[in-house]
């Protein structure tokens, strides 16, 4: 599936869209170019799924913890700074990602091993005009 996001206004809708095609699945893989609009996404999913806590991106702590309004958890990795694997296995990763929970991961491509079969990927692709195509796919 593929959404297009020709302007921030439209960001509600896109992040609505993004829940309703995961389904059940709660490990989420953003991929894109630095500055795509990875997190921002995430931030707005997590509004839309009543996250309360203040959302941003994990780059130096590796992961954060959200909480929404039912006092749900939520996790936000991004590993654009892991040197390899371990450095995730380390911080227990995986035992995040199948926890039930959902998880929200950044550059998730610096861990392949680690990541659950089932799960969403969610690719943004920046344009030149700085519209977006987020693609949606699934492995199953």
């Amino acid at each position: 599936m593929e959404i297009a996001l020709n302007s921030l206004a439209e960001l509600p809708l896109v992040a609505q869209k993004v829940i309703e095609y995961a389904g059940d699945r709660r490990v989420w893989l953003f991929e894109g170019q630095m500055g795509a609009g990875k997190t921002t996404l995430i931030r707005e999913i997590c509004r839309e799924l009543g996250v309360i806590d203040e959302t941003s991106s994990p780059t130096f702590s590796l992961v954060n913890v959200y909480i929404d309004d039912k006092g749900e958890e939520y996790y936000h990795f991004d590993f654009y700074r892991l040197k390899d694997e371990n450095e995730a296995f380390d911080i227990g990763a995986d035992e995040y990602f199948y926890s039930g929970k959902h998880c929200f991961i950044e550059w998730g491509e610096k861990i392949p091993r680690l990541l659950p079969d089932q799960n969403l990927k969610i690719n943004i692709k920046l344009g030149s005009d700085n519209s977006r195509t987020i693609s949606l796919s699934t492995d199953d």
